[in-house]
């Protein structure tokens, strides 16, 4: 496997409909593998708008199955056409009432690996998620992609240092962080808290965030999504704070042990020391 990995992102403006966000998302993805990507992510429920800006039943609608829905099963058709790791985040319907902010993470070959379901679910004006979302039950997997080893982290996770952590110790070296946040809320910690988390962990990041207006809310989503490294430096550029891009960028994996080596962050840890961390 080779040390540098070419990754792909999307940060993409919602067209109205889910059928037409696919198909624009599958255009970007073979672009990508045309300019030699391996892996690609999408933003937060990729295939919808940002319905939690309302609370509304009509917005189950966007629910589907995971992974035999009919998203996931174009983004396997996708994987095996670019020959591509695609990280796909989606509403996932799991059974009558049981409904998750989910990623699925599809091989280059189009084999699912697995899912994550989104651990931390906000509940404050314009991302009442609580009233669509139950909390994710799955851990914090990571993926043995064609790539490397590949982790999800979603949205409002990314303030939270323990999934970070537990992401690290589970060995990944590429973490996507798909989201939907706006600007005025916490838009100074979006270059602050994932390029921390990067360094505190020691692995590359992909932070994805929407961009644009869109028809259920005055949610303005700012892009600006980033690669930051293990040393917490942005790879290449951020992308556009108001306009769609595909970013694609040139990941080092060969500097995470690098880096380990030199700051040993993992070998000075002291989870003898911690059980105060997890006491209710």
């Amino acid at each position: 496997m080779a040390n540098v990995v070419r990754a792909a992102l999307v940060q993409a403006t919602w067209t109205g409909d889910t059928e037409s966000m696919v198909a624009k998302h599958e255009e970007h993805a073979r672009e990508a593998a045309g300019r030699g990507a391996k892996v690609i992510g999408f933003q937060e429920v990729f295939n919808a708008p940002y319905f939690c800006q309302v609370q509304d039943p009509e917005h189950y609608r966007w629910a589907e199955p995971v992974p035999d829905g009919p998203t996931t099963r174009r983004m396997r058709a996708l994987a095996r056409e670019t020959g591509m790791v695609i990280v796909v985040p989606v509403f996932e319907v799991e059974q009558s009432g049981f409904y998750y902010n989910t990623a699925a993470v599809i091989d280059a070959d189009g084999t699912v690996l697995g899912t994550y379901r989104k651990h931390h679910i906000p509940q404050v004006k314009g991302f009442w998620e609580k009233f669509y979302f139950r909390p994710g039950n799955l851990g914090w997997p990571v993926f043995d992609t064609a790539v490397g080893k590949v982790g999800v982290y979603i949205c409002y996770d990314r303030h939270f240092p323990e999934g970070w952590r537990q992401l690290g110790l589970g060995g990944a070296q590429l973490v996507y962080n798909p989201s939907a946040t706006h600007r005025g809320l916490s838009a100074h910690l979006w270059q602050l808290e994932q390029p921390a988390a990067a360094v505190a962990n020691e692995y590359f990041v992909a932070a994805i965030n929407r961009v644009g207006v869109e028809e259920y809310g005055d949610n303005d989503f700012y892009g600006t999504s980033y690669f930051v490294d293990p040393r917490g430096q942005f790879v290449g550029e951020t992308a556009s704070d108001t306009k769609e891009e595909l970013v694609v960028r040139d990941l080092d994996f060969g500097l995470i042990d690098e880096v380990r080596q030199q700051w040993a962050f993992y070998r000075d840890r002291r989870p003898d020391a911690y059980e105060g961390l997890v006491r209710p």
